[in-house]
């Protein structure tokens, strides 16, 4: 008996359907039958269907005589389904690579509940990827947050749609569930026919359900295509919604322990009947006054005792021509609220410019300094080490951070305290407020590791000082002219002027220097300061990441694998999955931890929905992108393996092992552009396959005396001006004017490696793991 039994539909989708049954067909989870019903396609389908079955004995091929629909095609594949669980898969829509692998695991975790809900995210036909706005109900309301890995459930994970009500405002469709067969058996549960099908199914399967559990990962591709959508189409089968809710509620009728569901029910169905009105491509406008007369009845019809019409109900208490003044009413007023909006706004911009004028004629403030990072999200980076060094040592120069709008509330601006984006004792300005304006227009000196935004008007005499976001390895500014797809959406010119603010560009290497000049071809001075976020790397001492380690629950003897990918220019969104984070965990073997830090610009898009969150919840893996001190990870952790990301360049000041993953590097340099080849001038072991890397790790070679030599060379080139001293030179220098000021003492020539406690117990057992792979000792150094 099969794990799960995947009934595909198929009507007129010839162009789509072998990337579908591709996508199915090629998991790694094979414990699957596949049957696939042919509703008299008019296309290829029905031969395309027969070849996959002939090939591969999971697939079966049904063929009907005649259409009869999504519904009843579905229906006529469910008594051919042998497996454990049912799985309904559009012929259009695509599995992401490892959904079934995932979903059994989270089964096998939940044991076997009624229904599995899992996450999916729209694809769209010029190439957008968006994940479902509601995936946050998958977790649970848990927030993603570092050090939650691994955490309990409370029983055994699953739940009722009565103790977890808000599963329901998930969209009601049938494809973002699998259903226990036995379940679906025991309660006779059937597709009707016409279109909206999937609403009689889904309200009674959820409501009826013992046992409800969630997948926080993202199993399914939802494709958007331009045209040929079934329910985008105009026509008179939209009424069909009203027979579907009428079923819906003779379920009801035939379960009275489900009364309580009636206002709930009652509320979606006047809602969902409305969506369909109000959009201007489902009814035929002649047919829009009956729709919305036969709602009206339905409403009526199935009202609980006691339930007003309220909020957007209200559009249903009278007739067609009421609705319709409603309607109009209602957009007129909106259009007035926003016309008043706006007009709010420019006169508060007037008042603003008016007041900076003012402000402007006031001479500057020799020591106010205004500090910025990574777009206004809080006191990060080079910038935020500057000034916890000016508040050490120029404690009376007044610092001012400019962040984004916090929104009005007090609590967005608290929890962005919490957070330690904006540390409570330090002064801050929201980006575009009143005093914003004020102490830009006051200020003598600006730090900032991005552009300021074109309304900051340099005055004479002020001094911007540009830290950058570390050592360029891609190419960057006017360099990206030449790489059409790298810079899509990247104005250039106007990042160049915005760049001639600049006075002093900070560089760690002559590298960065040249480049720096090259990409920016503006007036500016370029300072060999150091990167200041990176004293702290350049000083580290044994024991500065236990906290750290701490915090995420990472055992103190675990070795710590930081994996560390870059987004790639050469698809849209930027993500590509590289290693199959399961398989690289499982690979490392027990005494590992691997922890991912995604690339800051993927954070907030699909890819942790792909697997990162999932394995994070269950411990497999330490899910960090949230992390907002990337140096904290650096100490925590004894290897970093990435690709292209500039972190090489940061994390080599710990003299700690570097395995660099270039699989792809052809694409990632046709796309992007790189300033040399990494892979010829590496920090470390290189591999080009996912074999490779993991035979790196099984052989210990990831930290023998190879991988120390590239990585001596390496630091040589590129940690050459970051001597520890970064942050309090560009302060004495650079904000105090001490032109002459040397260190006190000077950084040793040669530093040495600052390993972690894991790495000093590896140390330790080298002899024996060199004398178990027949390899001398001297081979090995523990290098983390």
């Amino acid at each position: 008996m099969p794990r799960f039994s995947i009934v595909v539909p198929v009507f007129k989708v010839q162009g789509f359907l072998r990337e579908c049954l591709d996508s199915v067909l090629g998991q790694s989870f094979r414990d699957i039958e596949v049957i696939t019903v042919d509703d008299c396609s008019p296309d290829g389908c029905g031969a395309i269907l027969d070849e996959y079955a002939a090939r591969d004995p999971r697939v079966t091929a049904l063929h009907l005589p005649e259409n009869v629909g999504l519904g009843r095609a579905r229906n006529a594949g469910l008594p051919h389904a042998t497996g454990d669980y049912l799985f309904f898969l559009d012929s259009d829509d695509t599995l992401t690579p490892g959904a079934l692998r995932a979903m059994a695991d989270r089964l096998a975790e939940t044991a076997d509940p009624d229904v599995l809900v899992f996450d999916y995210a729209r694809t769209y036909w010029w190439g957008g990827t968006r994940r479902n706005a509601l995936a946050h109900v998958l977790s649970g309301g848990r927030p993603r947050s570092p050090g939650a890995a691994g955490e309990p459930e409370e029983g055994d994970g699953t739940f009722t749609a009565a103790e977890r009500p808000e599963i329901l405002d998930l969209l009601m469709v049938v494809w973002n569930k699998v259903y226990r067969r036995d379940f679906v058996d025991r309660h006779g549960f059937a597709f009707p026919p016409g279109y909206y099908e999937d609403t009689p199914w889904t309200f009674p399967v959820m409501l009826s359900a013992e046992r409800i559990a969630t997948l926080d990962r993202i199993c399914l591709y939802y494709r958007q295509r331009r045209q040929g959508n079934i329910l985008s189409t105009t026509s008179r089968r939209h009424f069909d919604i009203h027979d579907q809710y009428a079923r819906v509620f003779a379920y009801l009728d035939s379960r009275p322990d489900l009364d309580a569901w009636r206002p709930y029910l009652h509320r979606k169905m006047g809602a969902h009947c409305l969506d369909i009105l109000a959009k201007p491509d489902r009814l035929p406008p002649s047919d829009k006054a009956e729709f919305h007369r036969r709602t009206v009845e339905l409403i009526r019809a199935h009202r609980p005792a006691g339930t007003a019409l309220d909020g957007e109900l209200r559009l249903l208490a009278g007739g067609w021509a009421a609705y319709r003044f409603r309607r109009q009413s209602g957009r007129a007023g909106r259009e007035l609220r926003r016309r008043t909006l706006r007009a709010r706004r420019v006169a508060a911009g007037r008042v603003k410019d008016g007041w900076a004028a003012l402000q402007a004629r006031r001479a500057l403030d020799p020591d106010l300094v205004v500090y910025s990072a990574f777009h206004h999200r809080g006191m990060l980076g080079d910038p935020g080490a500057v000034h916890r060094k000016a508040r050490e040592i120029a404690p009376h120069l007044r610092g001012v951070w400019v962040v984004r709008d916090l929104g009005e509330a007090a609590e967005a601006e608290r929890a962005a305290v919490r957070a330690g984006l904006v540390p409570p004792d330090v002064e801050y300005v929201r980006l575009g407020s009143l005093r914003y304006r004020q102490v830009t227009a006051r200020a003598m000196y600006f730090v900032n590791n991005v552009n300021w935004p074109d309304a900051l008007v340099k005055r004479p005499g002020s001094v911007h000082i540009h830290t950058h976001q570390g050592t360029p390895l891609k190419y960057m500014a006017a360099d990206l002219l030449g790489k059409p797809g790298a810079r899509l959406g990247v104005d250039v010119p106007r990042m160049l002027r915005r760049a001639d603010r600049w006075d002093y560009s900070l560089v760690a290497n002559r590298h960065s220097e040249l480049v720096w000049e090259r990409a920016y071809p503006c007036d500016f001075t370029s300072v060999r300061s150091g990167s200041p976020r990176n004293d702290v790397l350049a000083l580290a001492r044994p024991g500065d990441g236990d906290a750290v380690r701490a915090r995420l629950g990472i055992p103190a003897d675990h070795t710590v694998v930081l994996y560390a990918p870059t987004r790639r220019d050469y698809r849209r969104g930027g993500h590509v999955d590289r290693i199959d984070l399961a398989r690289f965990a499982a690979d490392l073997g027990s005494g590992h931890t691997l922890v991912v830090r995604l690339h800051p610009a993927l954070a907030a898009g699909p890819a942790r929905g792909l697997g990162l969150a999932e394995l994070h919840r269950r411990g497999l893996v330490v899910d960090a992108t949230d992390e907002p001190h990337v140096e904290d990870l650096m100490l925590a952790s004894d290897v970093l393996v990435t690709d292209y990301s500039a972190l090489m360049f940061d994390y080599a000041n710990l003299d700690r092992p570097i395995v660099v993953h270039a699989d792809d590097l052809g694409a990632y340099a046709a796309g992007r552009g790189v300033y040399f080849d990494v892979t010829a001038e590496p920090p470390g072991h290189v591999s080009r396959s996912y074999p490779e890397l993991v035979d790196l790790f099984a052989s210990g070679r990831w930290r023998d005396a190879e991988s120390a030599r590239l990585r001596r060379g390496f630091r040589a080139r590129f940690c050459e001006f970051d001597d520890g001293w970064a942050a309090e030179r560009v302060v004495r220098t650079l904000l105090l004017g001490q032109e002459d000021w040397m260190p006190e003492e000077a950084a040793p020539t040669a530093p040495t490696a600052v390993p972690t406690a894991a790495g000093i117990r590896a140390a330790a057992q080298l002899p024996a793991q060199a004398q178990a792979a027949g390899q001398d000792a001297d081979t090995l150094v523990p290098g983390a």
